[in-house]
């Protein structure tokens, strides 16, 4: 990747399904964090994490690249129009750090911003989408279905959760949104081959990758 975003906005618990499979209530508003520039790295660079820090569980997401700035905008369909493109990416979440600082009321940075905490495939043009509401996309590990996301079961439309979010935070052209997992999120191992495939208008779009850790 040639630039960094400002940001990159993540949405937590934005599946139902996701909530209730880490024992987390539903939301009635969407759950916001940040991870920093430097968490950001390309699938071809691979995953990997620090073993010591013990289990890395993946996060299959929707990612959204904001290409004009978006601040305190009120109308969803008006914030869809700050789509400039999309991929998958991977949310890595450092579980067993996650729950010791949960357990202490601690923040979260150590377990999900840590650096190749966020892995983006390749950019797809936005006009790939028609409906914002009826994205679908899959991850497999090891040739088994463990992800299935579908944006029409999202709890916050992508519309609806790019206005929340430049409530309190601009976007700006080049920053990056992490709509959130669907269930199915798991520990990772080494050697573990990871196969994420986002369903275009035109054609289906296929990235690979392998754990090194």
């Amino acid at each position: 990747m040639n630039t960094r975003p400002s940001k990159i906005v993540c949405v937590g618990r934005s599946y139902a399904d996701h909530a209730r499979e880490l024992g987390n209530a539903i939301p009635d508003r969407p759950v916001l964090f940040m991870k920093p520039p430097s968490s950001l790295i390309s699938l071809e660079e691979g995953i990997s994490w620090n073993s010591d820090w013990g289990s890395c569980h993946y996060e299959c997401e929707l990612t959204l690249r904001i290409d004009r700035t978006l601040k305190a905008e009120t109308d969803p369909k008006k914030a869809l129009e700050a789509i400039g493109a999309m991929t998958l990416g991977l949310d890595l979440t450092l579980r067993d750090v996650q729950d010791d600082l949960k357990k202490k009321g601690h923040p979260w940075e150590r377990a999900k911003a840590f650096d190749g905490s966020c892995i983006l495939a390749d950019w797809i043009d936005a006009s790939e989408v028609q409906n914002w509401d009826d994205v679908h996309y899959t991850l497999h590990i090891n040739d088994e279905l463990r992800q299935k996301g579908d944006t029409s079961f999202l709890i916050f439309d992508i519309g609806s959760l790019l206005a929340d979010i430049s409530q309190v935070f601009t976007l700006e052209a080049g920053d990056v949104v992490m709509t959130g997992t669907p269930a199915g999120v798991a520990a990772l191992a080494k050697g573990d081959r990871l196969k994420m495939t986002l369903k275009g208008q035109a054609q289906d779009y296929v990235w690979n990758a392998e754990v090194k850790a």
